[in-house]
């Protein structure tokens, strides 16, 4: 699958990215070379071949399901940028 200059200009205005005319061309040509390397991992046969987390099976510690000090609401919010009413501020990100 071959990537086009507009094809990265439609992407990157749609991820919020501002992106140098001048690297445009470069970048397609990067994307196509990624988007060529999926297509031949694509044709690897992994037909009976178990999904893995893994290259070494791992058994993960278990700990106690405890209560920290995460109950005190002045200690939590003291390096929050904002807080109001004891709850974090944040901006809005949802029209």
């Amino acid at each position: 699958m071959a990537i086009d200059a507009a094809t990265v200009r439609k992407v990157a205005r749609l991820a919020r990215l501002a992106q140098p005319e001048e690297t445009v061309d470069q970048l397609a040509r990067e994307l196509s070379g990624i988007m060529t390397w999926i297509e031949q991992l694509a044709e690897v046969d992994t037909d009976g071949v178990e999904p893995m987390t893994s290259a070494v099976h791992v058994a993960l510690p278990m700990r106690e399901d405890v209560v920290t000090d995460g109950g005190d609401p002045d200690k939590v919010l003291a390096n929050a940028p904002r807080s109001v009413g004891g709850f974090f501020v944040v901006p809005k990100v949802v029209e």
